[in-house]
């Protein structure tokens, strides 16, 4: 007699082996990696078990169907998941070895969980990237926000302004200057309403806006766009010019780049909407 409760989908297994890549990562890590106590060792820890309890939440979901006792709507919460989990592995299967592997005196034992650790969360982040791959809309096909083009750069937007965040902290490199402080209010703002954005889609909240959701994804992608080009220009100027009395040390250049990784996104993400306006009008 066959098992229902398992349907055999390449979706399923793909999330199974997502969870088992995750909890073997960070319990490689945890258990014989000796890592020390706060930074990126507790970023890279976090990152596998934020997923790795994201991921089984959803596999035990769907497979128990309970989708209509979850309070979120089920078209939009898993591929959410799914993409912050794959940036999620993938910063830390960048950020592990670098920092724990790369002119590191560990030896014997420690280095081997460190490189098993290592080689989990690299294929953690392709077993994301395949569900995602999977679970994206395709073209003519009715599914929710989040599964659309525009849905999953949001959460890329997101990701990128967090690591934009961490950069800019420590040591702080937007205080000596207002055109700095006008670039950290650029990424706030455009990181608050790109969240909130997600979380009206994965609450299924979209409704309450006082005007049609296409509309609003419209102007405040025209708003992110011009407000991320002002930010593009002034970062780099009044960081690596000689005349502001600064230069740009690694973290420096790494938020220039990332603002114009956002940058674009954003004019993508603006393209895309402002085609759903013209399209459904």
């Amino acid at each position: 007699m066959p098992l229902t409760w398992f349907p055999a989908s390449r979706l399923l297994w793909v999330r199974v082996a997502a969870v088992l890549f995750t909890c073997t990562a960070f319990s490689v890590a945890a258990h014989g990696a000796v890592l020390p106590h706060g930074g990126m060792a507790d970023w890279c820890i976090f990152c596998w078990a934020f997923s790795f309890a994201c991921s089984l939440l959803v596999l035990l979901v769907e497979q128990c169907s309970l989708q209509p006792r979850i309070p979120v709507s089920w078209s939009n919460f898993p591929i959410t998941v799914a993409c912050y989990a794959s940036l999620l592995c993938l910063s830390a299967s960048i950020i592990f070895p670098v920092f724990f592997l790369k002119n590191q005196n560990a030896y014997g034992e420690v280095r081997d969980h460190r490189i098993a650790s290592t080689v989990f969360s690299c294929l953690a982040t392709v077993a994301y990237m395949v569900e995602v791959s999977l679970s994206k809309a395709r073209p003519g096909e009715v599914a929710g926000y989040m599964a659309t083009a525009p849905g999953l750069m949001k959460v890329c937007q997101t990701f990128v302004a967090c690591v934009i965040f961490i950069l800019v902290s420590d040591p702080v490199s937007y205080d000596h200057h207002a055109a700095l402080k006008w670039c950290m209010a650029v990424y706030c703002i455009c990181f608050i309403l790109s969240m909130a954005v997600v979380v009206l889609c994965v609450g299924e909240c979209t409704g309450c806006l006082p005007i049609p959701f296409s509309k609003f994804l419209s102007a405040y992608g025209l708003l992110a766009v011009i407000m991320y080009l002002t930010a593009t220009i002034l970062w780099p100027v009044f960081q690596f010019d000689k005349k502001y009395g600064r230069r740009g040390d690694s973290k420096v250049i790494a938020v220039a780049v990332l603002t114009a990784l956002n940058f674009l996104l954003y004019l993508a993400d603006l393209a895309y909407s402002a085609r759903l306006v013209f399209v459904s009008g």
